[in-house]
């Protein structure tokens, strides 16, 4: 599906509002509102609020799964493709804190096979940095440790990174990928 510029708008504006109030206490008319347009006028770009948070939430969880396939493909070590995956969380963290807030917040108002789609998304992308930490284990790159609780230790202070972020001062991409690569790898690392 080719977005359009107002769309992509529409898209942005939503994602920002879902934020602030939550996918349920958001209308179109609210959108509306926050674009200053009529509310008649989103239904020439898009069908209902359900279409907008599927396009915001699916779009970044494609991301994530391309990237996280590509990187668990990888011929890298263990601790390069950990750094991978911190990488790709800032750059997304940066480029769209909103949508991520929207995908963390409000995925479970997404319909059918489209939640379907989206859970699927994300046990794959658990179960392949399950994978990398496991793989790191076994190959004496890392601790011997729980490893589930090394999974979502990780992913849950990435996943939530855009809660604070904005309100950091000088934490460039660069900052933050040397910072927690420090903080993860003293901890992990043998």
């Amino acid at each position: 599906m080719k977005i359009t510029d107002r769309k992509a708008e529409i898209v942005a504006v939503s994602a920002r509002l879902f934020k602030e109030k939550g996918y349920s206490a958001v209308t179109m008319r609210d959108i509306a509102q926050a674009m200053d347009i009529k509310a008649a006028s989103l239904y020439n770009h898009i069908q209902s609020k359900q279409e907008i948070l599927v396009l915001i939430i699916i779009e970044i969880a494609e991301e994530f799964t391309s990237v996280m396939n590509e990187i668990v493909n990888s011929n890298l070590s263990t601790l390069e493709k950990i750094e991978k995956v911190i990488q790709l969380h800032i750059k997304i963290t940066l480029r769209n804190s909103d949508a991520l807030a929207c995908l963390n917040n409000d995925w479970m108002h997404l319909t059918d096979d489209q939640l379907s789609y989206f859970i699927k998304m994300r046990e794959d992308y658990e179960q392949n940095f399950r994978k990398i930490i496991q793989e790191g284990i076994q190959n004496g790159q890392l601790k011997k440790s729980n490893q589930e609780v090394m999974v979502y230790a990780i992913l849950s202070s990435l996943r939530t990174m855009y809660l604070w972020h904005s309100k950091s001062k000088g934490l460039d991409e660069k900052t933050l990928l040397k910072s927690f690569t420090s903080l993860y790898f003293k901890g992990l690392e043998n």
